[in-house]
């Protein structure tokens, strides 16, 4: 069996900012890959069903054509996370591994410390508040070639989350390449953010089933100017606050408790803890795991994005 070794390119990714979590671990990914020279080089695991001993068996798998193999657990819950650890007890150097986790782990985590003492390094993603949120706002903005005069309009009818702002970002930018001029008024009717009441109309409508109300908002949004990747992921943050919420249930933690620890508004809190009552975690971590796989889609170029989202949600 090979031994553990200092030289195991092993990253762990962690925190509630799942966004900036899930685009740092494309960025690695994406690196790696390029000294691939086959398929077999790269292997994605889903989160569900995945266990220590199927971990394991990935990581020790030895690479076939390529110099290395390139590992990515992804979307694993931060309750779960614990029970992986066994699964790096032995990371040959011919192994690279990326762990994603949706949710912040302590430094006493099993996980953390395994992934520690394979050599690797875990990164926390905090959830980005206030100034924090925009400078990042700012960064991004420069980076797409958008003016700076964007940014405060963008930051004061968007709602306050880096996926959400980003997407927003990158349909003025797409905007702007095209030739038209980004005035004031062509933003404000371009951000999605004045729409907000439809958005919460739509996710009061996903769970426990989606009903019919939920394909007419949902098409509303999209044909009013929102991508519908952004409506996609509008739905997945709803789902993952009612996940959460779900989770603390069942450690026994009550309305009131959640309404002061959780950064959501008490009233968001409040709606997801009356639609966790109504359904399980099992339902929702597929859900979840539907809407990544209609993101990659669309993204890939597989399926169209607004036909995509109508099957969306027939799948949810």
């Amino acid at each position: 069996m090979p031994k553990s070794s200092a030289s195991a390119m092993v990253v762990l990714l962690h925190g509630e900012e799942r966004h900036l979590v899930e685009e740092k671990a494309r960025g690695i990914i994406d690196d790696w890959r390029r000294e691939l020279v086959s398929d077999f080089g790269y292997e994605p695991l889903d989160a569900a069903g995945l266990t220590a001993g199927r971990l394991q068996d990935a990581v020790l798998q030895a690479p076939f054509l390529d110099p290395y193999r390139v590992v990515w657990a992804r979307g694993i819950a931060a309750a779960k996370a614990e029970g992986l650890a066994p699964g790096l007890a032995e990371v040959p150097a011919t192994t690279r591994l990326v762990l994603t986790v949706a949710g912040r782990l302590g430094q006493g985590n099993k996980l953390v410390k395994a992934v520690t003492a394979a050599g690797g390094r875990a990164e926390e993603s905090p959830r980005l508040k206030g100034r924090a949120l925009s400078d990042w706002t700012a960064r991004r903005a420069d980076e797409l070639g958008l003016p700076r005069t964007v940014v405060g309009q963008v930051t004061r009818v968007t709602h306050a989350d880096v996926g959400v702002i980003d997407s927003e970002l990158h349909k003025l930018a797409a905007y702007k390449a095209s030739g038209s001029k980004l005035t004031p008024e062509v933003v404000a009717e371009l951000l999605a953010g004045g729409r907000e009441d439809e958005v919460f109309k739509l996710t009061d409508n996903l769970l426990p089933r989606p009903t019919a109300q939920a394909w007419t908002v949902a098409r509303n949004l999209y044909r009013s100017g929102i991508q519908p990747t952004s409506v996609a992921y509008r739905m997945a943050r709803h789902l993952a606050l009612v996940l959460e919420v779900r989770a603390r249930q069942e450690r026994g933690e009550s309305l009131a408790f959640m309404q002061a620890e959780m950064s959501e508004h008490s009233f968001v809190v409040q709606k997801a803890f009356d639609a966790a009552r109504e359904v399980d975690s099992e339902r929702l971590e597929a859900a979840l795991r539907a809407i990544r796989d209609y993101e990659w889609e669309v993204k890939s170029g597989q399926v169209d994005a607004e036909l995509g989202l109508d099957v969306l949600l027939t799948k949810l």
